[in-house]
């Protein structure tokens, strides 16, 4: 199941939220306010593909370090 990543734009708090499918039209409130005028955000992918090494990125279990790729 994918999780989407939200910012509501009247109260700003970011949220996530796991959904059955990509197509789901069910409208999606603010746990916080309860408001329906919510964006999505983009999130950094947790994995990578391909290589035939492990799909855990570099930096993961440490924490952040400069081979992660975020700065």
């Amino acid at each position: 199941m994918p999780i989407y990543e939200y910012v509501c734009r009247d109260c700003k708090k970011h949220f996530e939220v796991l959904t059955t499918s990509s197509r789901n039209t069910e409208p999606v409130k603010c746990p916080k306010c309860g408001s329906l005028n919510v964006a999505k955000t983009i999130s950094a992918s947790s994995f990578r593909v391909g290589s035939g090494r492990p799909s855990i990125p570099s930096g993961a279990l440490s924490g952040c370090s400069s081979k992660s790729g975020f700065s």
